[in-house]
Parts: structure tokens; sequence; C-alpha cells
């Protein structure tokens, strides 16, 4: 499995949780972009250059603030363009820390930070794909204790892959890697 991903931290954040969410002997590997920019730009060719035969390919990128529906399309006719419709593509909405707000008993853990779990069932962290900007909520929460690179790679061991984590997109993009490793 090759997952495109837009930058560092999500690198970081997916080589922490896809062996502990990919079947046993599945090998993956996560190439990071300089950005949303340069994923899109070069992703036709990488895809189209992969010589390994039998191997799925994942597109993961922030929402932002664009359009998630047309953000899914534009990424999926990419895929169409390099050859492989079949890719998935997955939208962290709005960015990849509501992962992160999703499962706040991971990020006290990871960090080494005590009270944050308790604010899980707070209105403001039920639904975090739902916040505008999710990597400053992240940082004040924290206090300042997350960095997006060294954060990611804290947080990634300790997030629960069972379905509990309140992102929505998180779940997404779980299931789906699952469903395309085991078919």
């Amino acid at each position: 499995m090759v997952v495109f991903v837009e930058e560092l931290s999500a690198k970081i954040l997916l080589d922490g949780i896809l062996p502990r969410l990919l079947p046993g002997g599945t090998r993956h590997r996560v190439v990071s972009f300089e950005g949303k920019s340069d994923l899109e730009n070069q992703l036709v060719r990488r895809i189209r250059g992969w010589k390994e035969p039998q191997t799925d390919f994942v597109v993961l990128r922030d929402q932002d603030s664009g359009d998630c529906r047309k953000l899914k399309t534009k990424l999926q006719q990419l895929c169409q363009e390099a050859g492989r419709p079949d890719a998935l593509v997955r939208i962290a909405c709005r960015e990849l820390e509501s992962w992160y707000l999703g499962d706040l008993e991971s990020v006290e853990r990871g960090l080494g930070l005590q009270g944050l779990a308790k604010q899980s069932n707070s209105s403001k962290f039920r639904e975090p794909d739902r916040l505008n900007n999710a990597a400053q909520e992240l940082k004040i929460l924290t206090k300042n204790s997350y960095q997006k690179v060294g954060g990611s790679r804290k947080i990634a061991g300790h997030l629960d892959l069972s379905g509990t984590n309140r992102s929505t997109s998180f779940r997404a993009f779980c299931e789906g890697v699952r469903r395309i490793s085991v078919g």
C-alpha cells in the first residue's frame, strides 16, 4: 500500500498507525509532499511511475477551507487520469489535528499531559471535524505542548483505531484502508 500525503506530519502519523491498522505482513509506504499543491501537481506522475504491481494507492489531503466534495472529486479525477480509478481518496476534515481532537485520551497519553480526556464531552470537541482551526485549538488545549511533527510522532502510537474516535473523517480513513487492504 502506498499513501500519498501533503506534509511530513501526516506521514509521521500514518507511519505510526498503519502497522496497527493493516493486516500482518502488509507492506506500506507513505510519501509526503511539500503541501497540497505539490501533492496535486505530482500525483498523476507518481502513480503512473510506480513500478511495483499489485499496489493499492491511498491519497490523503486536508480539507482546510475548501469544499470537501469538490476536493475529493478533483483528487479522484487525478487518480483516474493516472490509470488508478480504484485509488482510495480521503479528506481530513478540516485538518489532520481534528483526528487528534477526536481522541483526547490519546493526546493526553502521547504528550504526557493530564486532564485533556475529560474535555472530550464538551460541545467544542464532540464533532472535531467541524472546527475551523483544529491545529490552533490543539495548541491552546495543550498549552503549546503540541507541535505538528513531534506531536504527530508522540500521539500516533496511542490513537484508538477501534472506531471510537469522534472524528468522522478519521473513522472513514481507517475503514477505507482496512477495506482495500483485505480486498
